[in-house]
């Protein structure tokens, strides 16, 4: 593998694999396929695991317990009933892992006081030990051999989704990311295994690309892994998915890591032309794409403005070059509206880009601009990068 300039893991089975190398235009990629095994281990200490029933629980664990539901519909008749299907899956990846009946109630404009007797009622229910496996299956702690091709940085490209996957957008972005390593000779390693963030694995890389991942995806000692990995130094880049769900089980991710929780995207239309504003036309992340430009996307808004934590700005929106409402007629202007910025996390570093919707913004000589820039700084980048998170 040192001649290869990025290795792709596909980890969609258990434990048992065999090793296959591809050369395809020049890019060779190692490719593992597991097979499943007797002996391999479920995750145990999933977040939330012991947590009572509620209406603030991820609504999957509510509807893979009968009795669960047959108290939501007995309390609360509408609630389920008039909910789109899409959020009533109960096999990851599914929206109803990243909603709750308290937010379900929200889309539907149910008022607050008819969740009292839901929530009295799932409160008295117990937790059977079935029931706590069933919500770690989600999880997992599998973790194929490492082999990381020569290059530099080194970046492990992660894929674990259990909210919403929008393939379309995953695999554009994992393409033009695996085209980027390979034009700058980045070692690139992508998995979809929570298994994989460890202390012992996360230090052989300069950082960790979230790919549009939607879901609550560690457990708790992979939670632990990632936030000391970063806070010791280590970079995280992220884009559009990885900061859109209406509820998060993360508080750290979604406030100190993001720096900013979903507030909504247009629904009228849902995808439209809008102009992106170069903050600091200095910035070497975005220093060759001032003063902007325009993309079609579907623009998130959030219900903080990060700036206000701590963030460095790199791009904001220009809410007058588009609609800015959302589904119900919600008012989604933001006024000063960041689309891209960076965080220092103690020593480490983090950027965040909403943009990547569609599949062609992978595409955009833009916004592909913008990443790659991105991905240098987080991984270490320049002196004058570095001295952003000294």
């Amino acid at each position: 593998m040192s001649d290869c300039n990025s290795a792709i893991f596909s980890t969609n089975h258990r434990t048992a694999f065999s090793q296959t190398r591809l050369r395809v235009a020049g890019l060779c990629w190692a490719v593992l396929t597991f097979a499943m095994s007797a002996d391999a281990k479920p995750a145990t200490d999933c977040p939330l695991r012991d947590q009572p029933y509620s209406i603030d629980s991820p609504l999957i664990d509510v509807l893979l317990k009968p009795e669960a539901r047959l108290e939501v519909e007995r309390a609360a008749p509408s609630l389920l009933k008039h909910a789109p299907q899409m959020m009533l899956g109960t096999t990851p990846p599914t929206f109803s892992t990243i909603i709750t009946l308290r937010s379900l109630a929200g889309f539907e404009r149910l008022p607050e006081d008819a969740l009292v007797p839901v929530n009295d009622a799932l409160a008295a229910l117990s937790i059977t030990p079935a029931e706590r496996e069933a919500r770690c299956a989600r999880y997992d702690i599998e973790r194929p051999r490492l082999d990381i091709p020569a290059g530099k940085p080194r970046l492990l490209l992660f894929g674990k989704i259990n909210g919403f996957r929008d393939t379309p957008s995953v695999e554009a972005a994992s393409s033009a990311l695996q085209a980027m390593a390979e034009r700058n000779h980045w070692a690139l390693v992508s998995t979809d295994k929570g298994g994989m963030i460890t202390p012992s694995v996360l230090k052989q890389f300069d950082a960790v690309i979230w790919n549009n991942i939607s879901g609550d995806v560690l457990t708790l000692t992979q939670r632990n892994a990632l936030r000391n990995y970063i806070e010791k130094g280590g970079g995280f880049v992220a884009f559009h998915g990885s900061g859109g769900d209406p509820v998060y089980f993360w508080d750290w991710y979604a406030d100190t890591l993001i720096g900013a929780r979903f507030l909504g995207h247009p629904f009228a239309p849902q995808l439209q032309d809008a102009r992106i504003l170069v903050e600091d036309e200095r910035d070497p992340i975005a220093h060759e794409l001032a003063p902007g430009w325009t993309l079609n996307d579907e623009w998130y808004s959030f219900k903080t403005n990060p700036r206000a934590s701590g963030a460095h700005v790199i791009a904001t929106l220009d809410e007058s070059s588009y609609s800015p409402k959302g589904f119900g007629n919600q008012d989604l202007r933001m006024g000063d509206h960041p689309i891209a910025w960076t965080r220092c996390i103690n020593r480490g570093r983090s950027f965040y880009s909403a943009i990547g919707h569609r599949p062609q913004t992978y595409s955009d000589p833009h916004n592909r601009a913008l990443l790659e820039h991105a991905i240098v700084w987080a991984a270490g980048g320049s002196k004058a990068d570095k001295d952003r998170c000294p």
